[in-house]
Order: C-alpha cells, then structure tokens, then sequence
C-alpha cells in the first residue's frame, strides 16, 4: 500500500512524523512518501521542524507560498495533481485544517484515490474562520475520517457522515509530544532565555481576529501593560504575520520596548515544548497549542471565541475567553499567576497511540 502524507504549515508536521514512523517500520506493509505544498515555508525553520521530528528530506516540494486563499489553493491543485498521476497512491493522507489541506483533498477526491483525514471532525461553529470550512469540506468527501476526541463523532452525525468511516483514534500530535518528550525537558533552554522554570509565560498570538488590526494589537499591548506588576517575564515567538501587522501599524517598537517582554523569532518544536512545559501559563490563540498545553498540564488562556477542542476546555487545563478584553485577561492571568489554577486531566486516548491505531485500521482495511 503507497501512501502520500501531505504536510503545508507547521503545525503538519507534528501529525505527520508519528505516521511516517509507523507506516515505515518493519513489517508495516506500506510505502509512506511525503507531499510538502510549501504553504507556510521558511527554509531554515522547515529544515530545523524536519531535523528534529527525524522526517525525512520530502520526496516533493510544491513551492506554493504565499499568497491570498484563493492563490495558495489554486497553487495546490495544479501543483498537486501531476503527483498524483505519477505516484498513484492507494491512498492520500491530509492533516489538520490548513489550506493545503483542503487543496489536496480536493485532487484526491477528483481523482478517485482514497483520501484520509486526520484529525476529523473538530467543529468551532464559526464558519468566519477558514480553518472551520477546510475541516468541513474535508470530512465531507473522506473515506477515513480520524478522530481525536469522541465530540468529533457527534459533529460528524450531524453532518450526515457516515459512522463507519469514522474512527476515534487518540491525537496524533501528542504521539509526537510523548516521542519527544526525553528531548523536551532540558532546563537549560530557560537559562537560555533568561527566566527560571514556573517563572515565566509563554505567549502566541496569530489569528487575524487579534492581530490583523491596530485596535487588537493595542488589546495584547495593554493586556501585557497590565501585568507588569507581577514583573512576570512573557516569551513571545511572533508568528510572521504578527510581525508584519506590527510593522505595518507602527507598533513594533511599542513592543520591543516593554521591559519583560521577550520577543523571538518562530522557535523549532523542540525548544518551543521545552518552554511550555517549563511556563507558569501559556496564552494563545492557536489551536494546537490548546492541546499540547493540555497533556503537559500548563494553565492555558486561549483568546477566541470559541475552540474546535472542546475536550481541553472540557477535561484539559484550558480556559477560554470569548474575546481579548484586557481587563478580563489581566484579571484571569493574575488569579492563575497567584495559584488558582484549574484541575485538569489528560483526555481519553492521548497515549501516544494514536498513529499505530491508524496503521492497524489500514492494515485491516488492506486485508478486508
């Protein structure tokens, strides 16, 4: 059985490692290959991101960059579909809620090759965001749909899919939180940065909801303005896009200029986990964050309106808040800053089982 695993930002890859590792063990019965689309692509970071995962150099790089929506995909489609007629795969495997990933799904559904989602059936109910139309577009024309908690089930019924394609497998990204996890506890990446372990938080903001205007800019600024007092260092890994509104406000100054902000470049995953797992709290907007937080029992602000990944919130050690009000934000980080921090557990299936469960589903379907 050949499959193809698309990977096209970086959050893929987290997903993708632990299923390339199964599916080329000894014995697996499968010839895994590996699509980047170049979606989200920095060399240095893709290089540092496959280093430290042990992926493998991929065997087609799409090169689709930037762009706007509707170019990134369209970029996908042409670039995706020549691979598909030379490799013929039994079966294409696309991750997560990116763009590529509905770009690839579409080739693949057209031309009539199996196609697997992983990572199915998370649901925001806010279909303002493009990642919620990726994910139900995607679910609608899979043969495999894989799941990560059991509430994806229920999106899926709803949504008329049927319940034998669906498979409640664990998380993926987890696997490759606990592979790494020996690699991921060295204590002296904090030194590195200048703050001692449970110190510290660790922010990311991205979304365009917080960081495509000035106005939302300035909610982070004062919200950061307003925690000085507790003279709390917060690291802050800005994401390309962040950078660029910064810029283009004029704030990026404003930023650099607050005394206990740490402001770096992206970090490579190893050392971005290392620094969660070590923060007194984590604030974010992204949806992976949510669940890595989640297994390593960190308190996590998540500033959206709503989250596809209810089981953090649920069962996990989640918060969220609906909207980045300052004040609110200032109030909540000072109470988990201060020791009120909420019980949390790790939810069902996040064992680092969740890829060989999804070889063993293939493998029984090869055989059926």
């Amino acid at each position: 059985m050949k499959i193809l695993s698309i990977v096209g930002a970086r959050p893929n890859f987290m997903k993708v490692a632990p299923l390339h590792r199964v599916f080329t063990q000894a014995g697996s019965g499968i010839q895994s290959k590996i699509v980047h689309t170049g979606q989200h692509f920095d060399e240095k970071m893709s290089e540092i991101f496959f280093n430290q995962l042990s992926l493998p150099k991929p065997d087609y790089f799409l090169g689709v960059g930037h762009g706007s929506h509707s170019e990134v995909t369209a970029r996908i489609l042409l670039g995706f579909e020549p691979v598909l007629h030379k490799e013929q795969p039994d079966l294409v495997i696309v991750v997560g809620d990116v763009t590529s990933t509905l770009a690839c799904a579409l080739v693949t559904q057209r031309n009539g090759i199996k196609l697997a989602h992983v990572e199915a059936g998370l649901r925001s109910k806010d279909r303002s965001m493009p990642e919620e139309v990726n994910r139900i577009l995607t679910d609608q024309i899979s043969d495999y749909l894989f799941t990560t908690e059991r509430s994806a089930l229920n999106n899926l019924m709803q949504e008329n899919i049927p319940e034998n394609k669906v498979h409640f497998v664990g998380n993926c990204m987890i696997d490759s939180l606990d592979f790494y996890s020996s690699r991921t506890n060295n204590i002296e990446v904090c030194y590195e940065f200048g703050v001692l372990p449970q110190k510290y938080i660790l922010m990311t903001m991205h979304r365009p909801s917080n960081v495509d205007s000035k106005d939302g800019l300035m909610k982070i600024y004062k919200m950061l303005k307003g925690i000085e007092d507790h003279q709390t260092k917060v690291i802050f890994p800005m994401h390309p896009r962040t950078k660029a509104k910064l810029v283009e406000f004029d704030l990026l100054n404003l930023f650099c200029d607050q005394e206990q902000l740490i402001i770096t470049d992206p970090l490579g995953y190893i050392e971005f986990i290392t620094l969660m797992r070590y923060a007194r709290l984590v604030l974010t907007d992204s949806g992976g964050v949510q669940e890595e937080s989640t297994y390593l029992n960190i308190p996590c602000l998540t500033f959206r309106k709503s989250t596809e990944r209810p089981i953090t919130v649920e069962v996990g050690s989640n918060i969220l808040l609906d909207e980045l009000d300052p004040s609110t934000a200032v109030s909540k980080i000072c109470e988990i800053l201060n020791g009120n921090i909420k019980k949390s557990g790790i939810p069902e299936f996040w064992d680092g089982k969740a890829a060989m469960r999804i070889l063993e589903i293939l493998k029984h379907s090869i055989k059926s």
